[in-house]
């Protein structure tokens, strides 16, 4: 007889688990760059050992999907870090003016289109992860045409926000496709 589990379990045993390990007191910068970092590795976690499954769709009507996630966190990393802080000329990758949910209605499981989300991904984290360690500090300011002037304070909380909101979506796929759970 197996013993019972608890949702609020690690997806994987502590021992292997890195997450969750960054600083609990001291420099604020240190702490969102590690709640950020842990909120990546969680969709990371969330989706590995997939393949085909990562385009399974949540419930209908919705296109919600593991990989319309990762499709869909890719430009926004882009659009906060490479088009308002960097300033670059960034158009999403996934989604437009005239498809907004592409990232999700277009997430196919094919393994080109897989290898594509994830290579987009990890090319916009590591340009944000670079952007934030040469920044001067937190107090770098840009001009958003949704808010207006943000900081890179305001960005590193925002997307610490988004990942966590995403990554309870990830959780719920992912139990639905393998019956996975745990944080």
């Amino acid at each position: 007889m197996t013993s019972p589990r608890s949702r609020a379990e690690f997806f994987v045993e502590p021992e292997r688990d890195g997450r969750f390990s960054g600083p609990a007191t001291g420099d604020e910068r240190q702490m969102l760059i590690a709640f950020l970092a842990d909120h990546r590795a969680t969709l990371e976690l969330k989706c590995r050992g997939l393949s085909d499954e990562l385009a399974h769709r949540s419930v209908q009507p919705s296109t919600l999907s593991l990989l319309g996630l990762v499709r869909h966190l890719a430009d926004v990393e882009r659009r906060w870090f490479r088009l308002v802080l960097a300033g670059q000329d960034a158009p999403p990758r996934f989604s437009s003016a005239e498809d907004p949910d592409g990232a999700f209605d277009a997430a196919l499981g094919d393994p080109p289109a897989v290898e594509a989300a994830w290579e987009a991904w990890r090319a916009e984290v590591a340009f944000a992860e670079r952007f934030v360690a040469e920044a001067p500090d937190l107090d770098v300011e840009a001009v958003d045409v949704w808010r207006g002037k943000v900081s890179l304070r305001w960005v590193l909380i925002h997307m610490v926000e988004e990942y966590a909101r995403h990554n309870g979506h990830a959780d719920l796929l992912r139990e639905r496709i393998d019956g996975a759970i745990g944080i």
